[in-house]
């Protein structure tokens, strides 16, 4: 298995490729992300390298929202 990294200029770039690549596991799984992402950190639904690749990104999505919140709320003062 390969490892592919992708460096994005910006957070914003990088949330905004995180939340396409969610949609797109929301379609196949008939399911938002943050229902799968509790049914996950319980055991439920199983392992595969998808859920496995899906949890990842939806923790890395949560990750970078709460940075860009944090952002904009020192930025407001």
């Amino acid at each position: 298995m390969t490892i592919q990294r992708t460096v994005y200029a910006s957070p914003v770039e990088a949330i905004a490729a995180l939340i396409r690549s969610l949609v797109v596991y929301e379609q196949r799984y008939q399911m938002n992300s943050a229902d799968f992402y509790a049914r996950y950190r319980k055991g439920v639904g199983g392992d595969s390298a998808d859920f496995v690749e899906w949890a990842g990104d939806y923790q890395h999505y949560l990750e970078l929202k709460e940075e860009l919140e944090e952002k904009l709320v020192a930025a407001r003062g």
